[in-house]
């Protein structure tokens, strides 16, 4: 390129060549190098092209030898000149017939006539491409959610992107995460496509797919049976969505059971944010304050009571949120201020001997926000029913006077006549579990085991909500428990990807990487792949190895006050070496087994 007039200054153009190789090295991969520069001492574009059959150490991206050079050199006033090239390059090189090509070539002159060749093919193939019809909308619709909105969610999504590709049936999929609502579906999309598949564990709005064919599925359906759902909306399956019905027989679908699941993970769902924020803090509150402070421990000092204080209110939103948005899910808008009405009033323990709470001994809890946020969402739902024959010209009282008003009314009787005897259950299951000693072990066991059954399915989310709402009533040793147990399946199939390559495929163990991260994130769902693709071995070797880990966390009385985390809130965890302790054993033995199960590939 010097000799072509195209750099001014090669000393000047190495220097801009190395300072880009400094950020991260062009070895792309696949036995592809691209060095480029943008600077002042190249005077015209220019593309010069090397091969190395043997090979070189290039720092590459895959770790491989590279065998073919391509140098960039652009124009510092030239925009974004070289940034086309490497795009179109790039695009060009994805062929490995291609690249082998290349490497074989005897002289420049062949080399270039290829390259000349392949553009060529490339720009008609994409000028046909631009003057074929355009598909617009999507066959199919979905919306995926799960109660943590973290994995499941973006795993059902991407999947079922994936097997619509692959069968030639567009598909976009919205999803309800943790940060609200991605890739929303618009009104021309589901007015157009063929149907929609609702892939969820909470309630998502499904007024806007009145009249459309809607699957109602598990979010763990779109992980691993895309294809099949797709299939159903393609033959015609899927029953009509009314949503203008009864809400039963909109989700008429659906079993009494799994309906319940889902007005209770809505709240689930709602709450986690809260507990999390606010157990953390209180925990902080620990680490901070003085530890000869006594039975002030946690508030002694100003900023322990402000860490304390401030995690006290954000924990105690934990109660109403359950039980507003679990009212919500049932009853829609209008169930949410009856629902935190009831969760207030399982937070106080208010009676009708009691109205001002000064006498109580002990609260219904987390148990009476759950059965007070079912009671009302279904107060509203009778509301509804009662008011349905006024007059059209009240529709917008009903929302903000007669629901609230009349709702708040009946729960707040219903509360107070039930808050005793809630009062007394949740005080019996919490001296239970006080009292269960060494025998809270075999709690542990069974608790750590139930997160990997299903990792993040209802077995998962019972002990992981059971051990949530004893945050409430001050257990913290459950939570611990669960946690650890929950840790060890993507940490487990980490280890053994990484110490028994034998025993996996090169896309599988590339995989197993992410899932250390995914472990030591409390995300148990970067299991799921493995565990769908071979059951029979990978659940049994996880759900041991969480057992474990779960019965050794209670064995050295482990603690843990936020629910969420994993390692990085280890500090917060009381006897927190013995914890990591727990969590190693649990998943090197869910490792060994697995790796001893399965057969070499």
């Amino acid at each position: 390129m010097y000799a072509t007039g195209k750099i001014s200054d090669k000393g000047a153009y190495k220097e801009g060549i190395l300072a880009r190789e400094a950020l991260t090295s062009t070895g792309i991969g696949e036995g592809i190098a691209i060095p480029h520069a943008q600077v002042a001492a190249v005077k015209a574009p220019g593309l010069a092209a090397m091969t190395v059959p043997d090979g070189v150490d290039y720092e590459s991206l895959d770790g491989q030898p590279a065998h073919l050079f391509f140098m960039i050199a652009a124009p510092a006033d030239g925009g974004s000149t070289h940034l086309q090239a490497l795009a179109k390059l790039s695009a060009l090189l994805m062929d490995e017939g291609f690249r082998k090509d290349l490497l074989n070539a005897k002289t420049p002159e062949e080399f270039l006539s290829m390259i000349d060749k392949k553009e060529a093919e490339k720009d008609a193939e994409e000028a046909k491409e631009a003057e074929a019809p355009v598909t617009t909308g999507y066959k199919v619709l979905a919306v995926t959610a799960c109660p943590t909105g973290i994995a499941h969610t973006f795993m059902a999504a991407e999947n079922l992107t994936k097997a619509g590709e692959k069968l030639g049936y567009p598909l976009k999929a919205e999803t309800n995460g943790s940060e609200g609502i991605g890739n929303a579906l618009t009104a021309d999309e589901i007015k157009a496509c063929d149907g929609i598949i609702v892939a969820a564990d909470k309630n998502v709005e499904m007024a806007r797919f009145d009249g459309k064919p809607v699957l109602i599925v598990p979010v763990t359906e779109g992980i691993r049976h895309p294809e099949e759902l797709i299939n159903k909306i393609k033959n015609g399956e899927a029953p009509i969505y009314h949503a203008s019905a009864d809400a039963k027989e909109a989700v008429s679908s659906e079993s009494a059971g799994r309906s319940f699941y889902k007005h209770l993970m809505n709240g689930v769902s709602h709450m986690l944010p809260f507990v999390v924020a606010g157990g953390i803090m209180i925990a902080i509150s620990f680490l901070v304050d003085d530890k000869s402070a006594g039975a002030k421990f946690g508030s002694s000092t100003p900023l322990a009571a402000w860490f304390n204080n401030m995690g006290n209110v954000s924990f105690g939103m934990m109660l109403p949120i359950l039980s507003g948005f679990i009212a919500m899910s049932i009853a829609d808008r209008p169930g949410l201020a009856v629902g935190f009405a009831g969760g207030l009033l399982a937070k106080s323990g208010a009676t009708f001997l009691d109205p001002s709470a000064a006498k109580v001994a002990a609260t219904p809890g987390f148990l009476g926000a759950v059965l007070y946020g079912f009671v009302a969402g279904y107060i509203v739902l009778l509301l509804k029913k009662v008011f349905k024959g006024l007059p059209k010209s009240l529709d917008g009282v009903k929302p903000i006077l007669l629901y609230p008003l009349l709702g708040v009314f009946v729960m707040a009787i219903f509360a107070s006549a039930i808050n005793p005897l809630m009062s007394i259950i949740n005080q019996a299951l919490t001296n239970f579990l006080s009292g269960l000693g060494n025998y809270g072990i075999i709690l542990g066991v069974v608790a750590g085991g139930m997160m990997s059954i299903d990792m993040g399915g209802p077995f998962n989310k019972a002990a992981y909500v059971t051990a949530t709402g004893l945050l409430a009533s001050g257990n913290y040793i459950l939570m611990a428990a669960v946690m650890a147990g929950g840790m060890v399946p993507p940490l487990a199939i980490a280890l053994s990807t990484t110490f028994f390559k034998d025993k996996w495929t090169e896309e599988e163990r590339n995989a197993g990487l992410v899932n250390y991260i995914m472990g030591l994130s409390f995300i148990s769902e970067g299991a799921i792949p493995f565990a769908a693709n071979d059951p029979i071995h990978v659940i049994p070797s996880c759900v041991i190895g969480s057992a474990i880990a779960g019965g050794l966390s209670v064995a050295f009385n482990c603690q843990l006050r936020a629910p969420h985390g994993g390692v990085f809130v280890i500090a917060t965890v009381s006897n927190w070496p013995m914890y990591l302790v727990s969590i190693i054993i649990g998943a090197v033995v869910g490792c060994l087994i697995l790796s001893t199960l399965k057969k070499n590939k």
